[in-house]
């Protein structure tokens, strides 16, 4: 579901409102415009871009920060039930 992969690519999006979305039960990192369409499309929208760099206060995390946030978001999918 949602791994460390997807945080780091999140990081890298060239666009500060790319998003982490959960669809179908599949996380997927897309631009501001894809992340209009799936939400109108009924996808999840986990974190954008800004959301994540200031949750981590740098444009350098280590990688326990990116083990750490996906951690998070998979928690937080759990209880969503998804």
């Amino acid at each position: 579901m949602i791994e460390e992969r997807h945080i780091r690519e999140l990081l890298g999006a060239q666009d500060v409102d790319a998003a982490l979305i959960l669809v179908q039960g599949s996380a997927e990192v897309v631009n501001a415009t894809k992340h209009a369409e799936w939400r109108d499309a009924g996808a999840a929208v986990l974190m954008t871009k800004g959301e994540l760099l200031d949750r981590l206060g740098t444009s350098a995390p280590t990688e326990r920060d990116l083990v750490l946030v996906a951690q998070a978001l998979r928690d937080m999918v759990g209880k969503l039930g998804a």
